[in-house]
């Protein structure tokens, strides 16, 4: 892991990021400098408690899109690439593998949970299957009378 990390001053000078309390801020400088060279922290709650930051401070970075937490208790942060660019001699791969296979990379280099939201094109296609109204009041009619039929069984039983 390197020992030198950059900021992005389109990231840290927008309004967003300077509206979150200085705590809030902090934290993330910290969660950046401890960051691997994916962007991954493995124990932010130790950075949380080392700096004396509220759970507060963590969830407005969780809220305001800066960070993206996982069930194992990693995070990473959602600007790393536009902030960070590792030379490939230099590069050292995440250990946390399993969670980098969730993320998506956008096309501005922000981290995203899933299927990036900006309007990709896909191979597959995506079909409607779409019932007509005539099709919905059979179907619903015989289910009327198959539910007619077994009342009736049901208070008439024949022996």
């Amino acid at each position: 892991m390197a020992e030198r990390r950059m900021f992005s001053k389109k990231i840290i000078d927008s309004d967003s990021f300077l509206d979150m309390p200085l705590s809030a801020q902090a934290l993330y400088f910290h969660l950046g400098m401890r960051a691997d060279d994916d962007g991954f922290v493995g124990n932010p709650n130790r950075t949380q408690r080392l700096l004396g930051c509220a759970n507060d401070d963590f969830n407005i970075l969780l809220v305001k899109g800066y960070v993206i937490p996982f069930d194992s208790g990693v995070c990473v942060i959602t600007h790393w690439k536009a902030n960070n660019n590792i030379r490939s001699d230099r590069y050292t791969p995440t250990i946390y593998q399993e969670e980098k296979t969730v993320l998506k990379l956008t096309n501005s280099k922000v981290y995203t949970l899933g299927i990036p939201s900006d309007n990709q094109a896909t191979t597959e296609p995506h079909t409607q299957i779409r019932l007509g109204k005539v099709r919905l009041d059979k179907e619903v009619v015989v289910d009327a009378r198959a539910c007619e039929d077994e009342k009736a069984e049901a208070e008439n039983p024949q022996v």
